[in-house]
């Protein structure tokens, strides 16, 4: 077993998930507002901390993904977030991606940016503690969309970045996201789904990545958010299993799949589900972001008395999810 396989096998392991907390420092700041905190480097550290300092996290969460700025700060003792989540057995994961821009020629479409630099980076993060790292790529579904021009260019960009890490030493945690914002059906987004990831293994078998040394994060496969017509948790689990079968290898080590949008339980509902189904070839976990913390954040608001009450939501969130798989 490559050392690379082994650390994305134990980001799978024990039914556990991975937590995404790695939310841009606009993105948080605004979420901070809409609860009432001031949006500041140290509230987002002090929320940040509150996550990761749940009891008993790592018996749901095998690892967190930070964003820069987490990374290089410290919780209340002293210790780095990446020496604190190491010492309490959970891995520490970095967004090496600078964020998705619009696409030359095709602006209502995004390209995600930041690999210039990046070996640079890979070699100080793991210097740092990082054992994994997470690249996210948006797909929009929409009249005339997606573009050819939009999924080679954002499955190039992840496949690169992919062949960087695993270089360096990180297991990438590769994200082509099919957005559900839109009106469009189920049976589009599968289409879709399907596509992306075809053209994607492609270009990870071109860049020579390892795969058993990858963990998967696909979105699920739902219906639009706008769509009149909302597919049951049994159509959905279904609708995915298929679309992976017919598109991931089986030396890929298993999927984490993101939230979209979705909510905290309708997301845990449609994990479970898949769990029913024929034996599959891979793991299938969760790397949440908003359905594991946001319920935390609306408990806490910026009010230290509140802290044990969002912790225990949060750990409540983590449960169910491990429960789920």
């Amino acid at each position: 077993m490559s050392a690379l396989n082994k650390i994305a096998r134990t980001m799978l392991s024990n039914r556990r998930g991975i937590l995404a907390a790695d939310e841009s420092i606009g993105t948080m700041s605004s979420r901070l507002e809409k609860v009432g905190v001031k949006p500041t480097e140290e509230s987002r550290r002090v929320y940040r901390e509150l996550i990761v300092t749940t009891p008993r996290l790592s018996e749901s969460i095998s690892g967190v993904i930070l964003a820069d700025e987490t990374f290089h700060q410290k919780v209340s003792d002293g210790r780095t977030f990446p020496q604190f989540l190491d010492d309490i057995g959970i891995l520490t994961g970095i967004k090496v991606d600078t964020g998705a821009k619009s696409l030359a020629g095709s602006p209502e479409e995004k390209i995600t940016e930041g690999l210039d630099g990046l070996r640079e980076r890979v070699a100080d993060y793991v210097r740092l503690g990082a054992t994994f790292a997470k690249w996210r790529a948006v797909i929009t579904i929409g009249e005339g969309t997606p573009s050819d021009a939009a999924v080679r260019a954002n499955v190039h960009a992840l496949a690169r970045y992919a062949g960087l890490c695993q270089e360096g030493g990180l297991v990438p945690i590769v994200e082509p996201e099919v957005l559900m914002d839109g009106d469009h059906s189920l049976a589009r987004c599968r289409e879709v789904t399907t596509a992306v990831l075809a053209e994607l293994f492609e270009e990870l078998d071109l860049m020579r990545v390892q795969l058993d040394g990858i963990v998967l994060k696909p979105n699920m496969v739902v219906a639009g958010s706008g769509s009149g017509e909302q597919p049951s948790v049994a159509d959905v689990a279904a609708a995915t299993v298929e679309t992976l079968r017919e598109t991931v290898p089986a030396s890929v080590p298993g999927m984490a799949f993101l939230s979209g949008g979705q909510s905290p339980e309708v997301a845990t509902q449609h994990l479970g589900a898949m769990q029913k189904l024929d034996p599959l070839p891979w793991e299938l976990t969760f790397s949440f972001g908003r359905a594991l913390v946001g319920p935390a954040l609306e408990t806490w608001r910026g009010d230290e008395g509140n802290r044990a009450a969002a912790q225990k939501v949060l750990a409540e969130r983590a449960a169910a999810n491990f429960a789920a798989r």
